[in-house]
């Protein structure tokens, strides 16, 4: 928070003296003291204003030289870690209002993301009015393939019938997993599968469900200990919709046609009807005028309003999409989230505003609009480049990445240092998701597309250890760890539409549930993987290894690529972990498989000893 002190610490071998020098408003210097082994500190107080608070270290070493330690290298022949964003070389702390807190029920909570028209099917009170769909009538059959004539439009009209009594029949599993809130794709009427392309917004989509089915999910998760997070779309919707109504399905409208429609100003049209700004130039997502007013009310009216109708209906919050391109400026979209805040937190005030959002969040994460993000940039792609040396959506491969522990920490450190601690802790930090390659595939090494490679490609060559691994990283890593549906079972998939294959009840990989469940429980059951510290402990070529630590609690993780079997050494009196105490092994996984048998070792010169497999991870605490 602004205003308070924090503690500094380097850890720097063959340094004579160390000065730390910062700025916000002002550059100051201090010089930090020497502890024991090699570890300089000083405490200094932040400003009082929310911003951003940059520093580096200048290094005297031994030798003589003198090292400039930030994000950057530097004419003194310092080192760093890459970075190319144009902001100062230094590394970057957040300062954010004392006030701003993000809801408690999100911080390192188990989120498991469903795609409902693929989790599950079960009878629903609602009748599907549309002609255009092609329903599949054997869950397990594959998507429609590319060209097929049934398809027509095959991300659009490719559906299994997921309801959202389905995922209700399935509350068991889900809480038997250890989820605590489910995150839903978009479920209002719409015309395609993915229902991103929003056809009327105060209805659920009739394929899936009805807006009583939608409660009764809520409060039946909610008897299980388990809330239900809704998908926002509000920078456009579909062209087909209640709104647009480009191809008249909706009759009512009929004498609204053109420039008499009640909606036509909450679009920009060039021309009618054919000439309208579309989002990206996409023509099926008319893009919406969010400064129209009447909009607006719509949106935002007391209990009526879009957004907190949907609230009080149930639901715990928003996940928005392509939050940042909802507005014609960045004055005008900062004005719509700080609306929109308030309205969320009017009707529940622990409700969750989590955007999606790719690169540096932080002007909208001073605490008076978006909660949190979804962590692409300080997760999900670090540890897909560590692991498969792979690109999230499997369309390209870097090889230099896989293994590489200074590229892993460089962009932890870079993107992390980007959040504020209440958005951190809450961030969704997922492996895959709708828009992106299944995880398991990409450790298939394999560039790919359903298009070009067939679907089947994508299931070869996968490698379950490397699977557990990032798991293991996802249940420990500062966030919520957020499950995509099925990654749990062994799904694989290229990017979308593949990646959105059903659930494959009756054929799952107990073994990987199983891993799921045991690592979900370990998060669950020790705070210190929800609220605790982040230390990097360890990095070499194919090697890494971090701490997670509080007061009352320290472990560590070590990470390994391929490999063989060996022994590492692990400074654990850097989290705090007296000589003489006692830690022990809660999960260890390699090639061979995954076993939580008793392993125990003693601290010893603040040290410990313990062995790593090959594409293996390791948990002591």
């Amino acid at each position: 928070p602004a205003g308070s002190n924090v503690l500094i610490r380097l850890h720097c071998d063959e340094a004579t003296s160390v000065v730390l020098r910062t700025w916000m408003t002002e550059e100051l210097c201090y010089t930090m003291l020497p502890t024991a082994e090699h570890v300089w500190e000083v405490a200094i107080p932040l400003p009082t204003t929310p911003g951003l608070f940059w520093y580096y270290f200048l290094i005297y070493r031994k030798d003589g030289r003198t090292i400039r330690y930030g994000n950057q290298p530097d004419k003194l022949g310092g080192v760093g870690v890459a970075y190319d964003h144009g902001e100062p070389e230094s590394f970057q702390i957040t300062l954010y209002d004392p006030a701003y807190k993000t809801p408690n029920a999100f911080h390192g909570a188990n989120i498991y993301q469903i795609f409902p028209d693929r989790f599950r099917h079960a009878p629903t009170k609602a009748v599907d009015d549309r002609k255009d769909r092609y329903v599949h009538k054997n869950w397990n059959e594959e998507l429609l393939g590319v060209g097929d004539l049934r398809g027509g439009a095959y991300q659009e009209l490719d559906f299994y019938g997921g309801t959202l009594t389905g995922i209700q029949e399935k509350l068991p599993y889900l809480k038997d997993m250890g989820i605590d809130i489910i995150y839903l794709n978009p479920i209002f009427r719409a015309r395609s599968n993915h229902r991103y392309d929003t056809g009327d917004y105060t209805q659920v989509d009739p394929l899936c469900g009805t807006n009583t089915e939608f409660t009764e999910l809520c409060e039946a998760a909610k008897k299980v200990g388990i809330r239900v997070m809704l998908d926002g779309v509000f920078s456009h919707t579909g062209e087909d919709s209640v709104y647009f109504n480009h191809f008249g399905h909706y009759p009512t409208l009929g004498a609204y046609q053109g420039q008499s429609s009640p909606y036509y100003d909450w679009y920009t049209f060039n021309h009618y009807p054919e000439d309208y700004k579309a989002w990206w130039g996409i023509l099926s997502l008319p893009e919406l005028r969010k400064d129209n007013p009447e909009y607006q009310k719509f949106m935002f009216q007391p209990h009526e309003g879009v957004v907190p109708r949907w609230i009080e209906a149930g639901s715990c919050g928003w996940r928005l999409d392509v939050a940042a391109d909802s507005g014609h400026s960045p004055e005008f979209n900062h004005k719509f989230w700080k609306e929109f805040r308030r309205v969320v937190k009017e009707a529940n005030p622990e409700a969750i505003i989590l955007a999606e959002h790719y690169g540096d969040a932080m002007s909208w994460l001073q605490g008076d609009e978006w909660d949190t993000v979804m962590n692409y940039d300080s997760f999900m792609e670090p540890i897909s480049w560590f692991l498969t040396g792979m690109e999230k959506h499997s369309d390209a491969r870097r090889s230099d990445l896989r293994g590489n522990a200074a590229a892993f920490f460089a962009s932890m450190t870079d993107y992390g240092a980007r959040f504020t601690t209440p958005s951190a802790l809450g961030a969704m930090n997922e492996l895959s998701n709708h828009d992106h390659s299944r995880f398991l595939t990409r450790t298939n090494h394999v560039v790919g597309r359903t298009a070009f490679a067939g679907p089947q490609a994508a299931n070869y060559g996968v490698n379950l250890a490397v699977m557990r691994q990032a798991v293991l990283m996802q249940m420990t890593w500062v966030g919520a760890p957020t499950i995509y549906y099925g990654d749990e079972a062994g799904v694989c998939g290229w990017t979308d539409p593949d990646n959105r294959r059903s659930y494959p009840w009756g054929k799952e990989d107990h073994e990987l549930i199983r891993f799921h469940k045991e690592m979900i429980r370990i998060h669950k059951d020790y705070e210190v993987f929800s609220t605790g510290s982040l230390l990097y402990l360890h990095a070499e070529n194919n090697l890494i290894g971090y701490g997670r630590f509080s007061e009352k609690e320290q472990a560590f993780v070590l990470v390994q690529v391929e490999g063989e079997e060996r022994e590492v050494e692990v400074d654990v009196w850097r989290l705090g972990v007296a000589n003489g105490s006692r830690m022990a092994c809660m999960m260890y996984t390699c090639e061979e498989g995954f076993d939580m048998a008793a392993r125990m070792c003693r601290v010893e010169n603040g040290k410990v000893k313990v062995e790593i497999g090959k594409n293996g991870a390791v948990l002591w605490k």
